[in-house]
């Protein structure tokens, strides 16, 4: 039974972790839109106000941060479109593991496009933040990139994996 179940395990925690990704960015700007917009200043991202960016910065970092979450939000919708089909063939009374694969095929697919996404994003940000900008910013994508690994399967997600038994 374990070899049937691994495959998929494997599968939705490298969904996971790319999704993560995805959001990270997404998640940068979307609270902000209902949360934030008592904010008077021009710079509406938190994120880059943290980073105190300037104005030339922001001029620059604006419309590609718009432009990020427009092309993720729409990305993620696929993925969690094609996660909920994938689901589908495995829950079904008779899987076919012919269409379970070609699924799975889809959803790496989507992740990598997903990857390539948030890369471009933050290579492009790169170019315009200073150094020390650069290291802040990656340095707080690091503390918040860490795997959940066994801790998310077990349902105490909320644990380190440290404090896991």
């Amino acid at each position: 039974m374990w070899k049937k179940i691994v495959p998929l395990l494997i599968v939705l925690s490298v969904a996971l972790n790319v999704a993560f990704l995805g959001m990270w960015g997404v998640q940068v700007a979307a609270p902000l839109l209902a949360a934030d917009r008592t904010y008077d200043g021009e710079i509406w991202c938190p994120l880059h106000r943290k980073l105190n960016v300037t104005a030339e910065q922001w001029q620059q970092i604006e419309p590609r941060l718009a432009e990020f979450r427009q092309e993720s939000q729409a990305l993620c919708a696929e993925m969690n479109r094609r996660r909920a089909e994938f689901i589908d063939l495995i829950a079904a009374e008779q899987p076919d593991r012919q269409a379970i694969a070609a699924k799975q095929e889809e959803i790496r697919t989507g992740q990598r496009r997903m990857q390539q996404l948030v890369v471009a994003h933050l290579l492009a940000e790169k170019e315009v933040l200073t150094a020390e900008q650069q290291k802040e910013l990656f340095d707080m994508i690091r503390q918040r990139s860490g795997c959940m690994g066994p801790a998310l399967m077990r349902g105490d997600a909320g644990q380190s994996n440290q404090e896991a038994p």
